[in-house]
């Protein structure tokens, strides 16, 4: 890249990203005054900017490398992650959601300490904060750092060595994500998440269709015969168990670990929490579950043109990584203007999560840590002037912990997703876990949440790390098997033990209109269908096979459920 060229790149994002921060900053000022102001923005958010902040705190730079990736070494089976949470947006839309409003929660330890008691409360922020501040949000900004430094060659053009780029380009990601975090509270986080999220889909898009162009030698839709005609294996999404994501895999774990994050996750709830009604919380979550469905045309499709292009990972053959597949087709195909505005929607998504991540974690910190402290200790009640500037100063000391331990993750001799799922692993699973017996066994005691956090640590720990050899189970499928021993053993405790008195969070404890959108359920039934529909297609009795008998009856049958469904929600309501 040429001087000139860089400085048009750099001229180009720098616009984009000023552009975000000044809309931002005009639709959030005077909004973080209070605390339900800089924590939930006021509780008025709508359905655009809950399912536009929900799909840019979701979609990061990992999944952005890291899918187009599998698409380009393997093939399809690993949008599972993506397409299935659908299910997970559904069960949030209608179970979820409305218990959580209803309850008036900021946060997720605050119905578990509601529900059971103020030590399980403790010991679920304990589980966050870990998670949060040593791994997740580490793990966002240092897959930012990659994806720059293998997109613009940071080494060579800073001349520095490639460990004090990393540092670099973490503090500089860092530092900029910290500030719409810190002093614009979760409103400008979400507006600026969908401004980006704007950005993203125009990339998105942008890039497979100029991909398919080049691989047509100029003509898309000969780009498109090729992936569709050679090499169809790579658009099989049924995975083997020689695959990422093996197919049986989806009715197992990856159902508990989609719950865990639509569901129970703090830093992907906050938003829906911030919803000004229940109807436009369920829309907000119901569109982003459309978004999810786009993934594999978004964030891998152009893994297999790349595939095409370059060839498979082979000696003397194809790329040195999967993982250079995208990071390689883009900066072949889009033109040097526009490497400025793709850089900007990257780190854009990167700060997304980032933010996100410590937006929620100063949020867990101030009012189920440092709140509850003072309330009981101090004299005076808690402005919220004074928890807004404890917030502040807690994101800054959680961004400044995860500036140092980011750049650690290069030296992770597994690798950096294997250590986000291991970790994961140690939480996700029990949370989701307790959440779910709190709302619909409301006879378990605190006692039950006590000992299987403690119960799933020591199991999951020794069955991934002492027997891993002995036990040789797909991780997903463990989370499943220690889900169901979890649920047991927390049902048996209720049993032994009942609990008499519980809340009852059926009741509106705010003022917020819990009237639920009218067409949920048949959107929800679209979302479903259009998820079933998208794993035929990418199957042998789809376009792998060459459209088995079977292809076209269920998709027409699909397409007259829907239909019936929607022209009676017609008939019977208006579109509001």
């Amino acid at each position: 890249m040429t001087q000139f060229e860089l400085g048009i790149t750099l001229l180009s994002m720098t616009f984009f990203m000023l552009l975000v921060g000044w809309i931002s900053y005009r639709l959030t000022k005077g909004t973080v005054l209070s605390r339900d102001g800089y924590f939930l923005a006021g509780r008025g958010l709508n359905a655009w900017f809950i399912a536009g902040s929900l799909l840019l705190t979701n979609l990061s730079a990992e999944q952005l490398i890291g899918l187009n990736g599998s698409a380009y070494g393997y093939n399809l089976s690993s949008m599972a992650w993506e397409v299935t949470a659908a299910f997970s947006t559904i069960c949030m839309a209608f179970f979820f959601l409305p218990r959580y409003l209803a309850g008036g929660f900021t946060t997720l330890p605050q119905f578990l300490s509601d529900r059971f008691d103020d030590d399980v409360r403790k010991l679920s922020v304990i589980l966050f904060m870990l998670g949060y501040g040593l791994v997740t949000i580490p793990s966002v900004l240092y897959s930012g750092s990659i994806a720059v430094l293998q997109l613009f060659n940071v080494p060579k053009l800073l001349n520095l060595s490639y460990e004090y780029s990393i540092f670099f380009t973490i503090f500089i990601i860092g530092g900029v994500g910290s500030v719409y975090a810190v002093f614009g509270g979760l409103r400008a986080v979400v507006v600026s998440d969908t401004l980006n999220g704007i950005g993203l889909l125009i990339i998105g898009l942008t890039v497979p269709v100029l991909g398919l162009s080049l691989l047509g030698e100029g003509s898309t839709a000969a780009g498109l015969r090729i992936v569709l005609n050679e090499n169809t294996d790579k658009l099989n999404a049924i995975g083997s168990t020689s695959d990422p994501t093996p197919f049986a895999t989806v009715f197992t774990g990856m159902i508990f670990a989609n719950l865990f994050y639509w569901c129970s996750n703090q830093y992907v709830i906050q938003r829906t929490l911030g919803a000004k009604s229940l109807a436009e919380g369920q829309k907000g979550v119901l569109f982003s579950g459309f978004f999810k469905v786009l993934v594999p045309f978004l964030m891998m499709f152009p893994g297999l043109i790349a595939f095409h292009l370059y060839g498979p990972k082979a000696p003397g053959a194809g790329l040195a990584s999967i993982d250079s597949a995208y990071p390689q087709l883009v900066a072949d195909v889009l033109p040097v203007y526009a490497m400025g505005f793709f850089l900007a929607v990257l780190l854009g998504a990167v700060f997304s999560s980032f933010n996100s991540l410590l937006n929620s974690a100063a949020t867990l910190f101030c009012l189920d840590i440092y709140l509850p402290y003072k309330n009981r200790h101090g004299r005076t009640p808690v402005s919220d002037f004074e928890v807004i500037r404890t917030a502040k100063y807690a994101s800054l000391a959680i961004a400044l912990l995860s500036f140092l331990v980011a750049p650690l993750l290069q030296y992770a001799p597994e690798g950096l997703w294997q250590v986000i799922r291991i970790f994961t692993g140690f939480y996700n699973i029990p949370v989701i876990a307790i959440v779910l017996v709190g709302f619909f066994a409301r006879q378990v005691p605190a006692l039950g949440p006590k000992l299987i956090i403690g119960f799933h640590i020591i199991a999951y720990g020794l069955l991934k790390f002492v027997f891993h050899d002995f036990v040789d189970l797909h991780f997903l499928h463990l989370y499943a098997i220690l889900f169901v021993i979890e649920i047991g053993m927390m049902l048996l405790i209720g049993r032994l033990y009942p609990r008499e008195d519980f809340s009852n969070y059926d009741l509106n404890q705010r003022d917020v209109l819990l009237q639920s959108w009218r067409f949920a359920i048949p959107c929800s039934l679209s979302l479903g269908s259009l998820v079933i529909a998208l794993y035929v297609l990418l199957s042998p009795i789809g376009l792998v096979g060459g459209n088995d008998i079977f292809f076209w009856p269920i998709n027409i049958g699909l397409i007259l459920l829907n239909l019936l469904v929607w022209l009676v929600f017609f008939k019977r309501h208006s579109w509001v």
